[in-house]
C-alpha cells in the first residue's frame, strides 16, 4: 500500500494479484522472439517494488552498466521463451520457479531497437517464502536492487550513448541506479504511466560468445 498521501503511480491495479490478472499465461513458441525477460515484483514495506539488475561494465557489451530486467536471448532447448525467461531469471539471479507465485503471464512482446531484436515480456510475483535474488556471476551482473513503484513518476534528463548518439534521454534515478530506454517504458507501462519519449534502450545484456556460437552452428547446418 502507498502511503496516504502519496498518489499511486500509474492507472494499473494496486496489488499484484491484480496486476497479473491483465494478462495471460501463455507460453509463445521461441520462433516469436528472440529474447525473453521477467518484470519480478513483490510486496515492499509500502508498495508493489520490482526487481532490476545492473549489469557488469564490459568494454565489448553495448549493455554495459545498464539496468535491465533478468532476461537474455532464447536457446534452442527452450521450447517456449516463458522457459527461456525462466532459464535466464536462474542464470541471473538464482531464482527457479518454486520462488515464484504461479507461472509468469505473458505481457507480449516488443521491439529492442537498439539490439533489433523482438523480446517477450513476461510477469511474474515472488512467492514470500521465495529465495532473495542475487547476482550469481560477477561478470554479467553488477548489482541487483527493487525499484518502488512510485520512482518511475520521477523523470529526469541524462546523457546516455544511444544509436543515434550521445542524446539527454528521459531516465528515472533511485539511489544512484539510472534506468531510461526500454526497459523503463515497457515498467512504465505495465504500471499505467503515460510513455515519453523513450528510445530503444536496453532490456538485456547480448553474449557475444553465445551469438558467435549460434552463427556457427547455422553455418555447419547450412553447409
Amino acid at each position: 500500500m502507498p502511503p496516504a498521501d502519496r498518489a499511486l503511480a500509474g492507472s494499473a491495479p494496486e496489488k499484484i494479484a491484480e496486476l497479473l490478472a491483465r494478462f495471460p499465461d501463455d507460453a509463445p513458441p521461441i520462433g516469436t522472439a528472440g529474447a525473453a525477460v521477467t518484470i519480478l515484483l513483490r510486496d515492499g514495506a509500502t508498495e508493489v517494488e520490482t526487481l532490476l539488475i545492473e549489469r557488469t561494465e564490459r568494454p565489448t557489451d553495448p549493455a554495459s552498466g545498464h539496468v535491465a530486467f533478468p532476461g537474455g536471448r532464447t536457446e534452442e532447448s527452450d521450447g517456449s521463451l516463458r522457459v527461456t525467461a525462466l532459464r535466464e531469471l536462474q542464470e541471473e539471479v538464482g531464482l527457479t520457479p518454486e520462488d515464484l507465485v504461479g507461472v509468469p503471464r505473458y505481457v507480449g512482446t516488443e521491439h529492442a531497437l537498439r539490439f533489433r531484436i523482438r523480446v517477450a515480456i513476461f510477469a511474474a510475483q515472488l512467492a514470500p517464502d521465495g529465495h532473495l535474488p542475487t547476482a550469481l556471476s560477477a561478470d554479467e551482473v553488477a548489482h541487483v536492487f527493487w525499484l518502488p513503484r512510485s520512482a518511475l513518476d520521477s523523470t529526469r534528463r541524462v546523457h546516455r550513448e544511444t544509436g543515434l548518439g550521445l542524446l539527454a534521454v528521459p531516465a528515472t534515478v533511485f539511489e544512484g541506479h539510472i534506468l531510461w530506454g526500454f526497459t523503463r517504458r515497457v515498467l512504465r507501462q505495465f504500471f499505467g504511466l503515460p510513455t515519453e519519449d523513450e528510445l530503444g534502450g536496453p532490456v538485456f545484456a547480448p553474449d557475444p560468445a553465445r551469438e558467435r556460437g549460434a552463427d556457427a552452428d547455422a553455418s555447419r547446418r547450412q553447409g
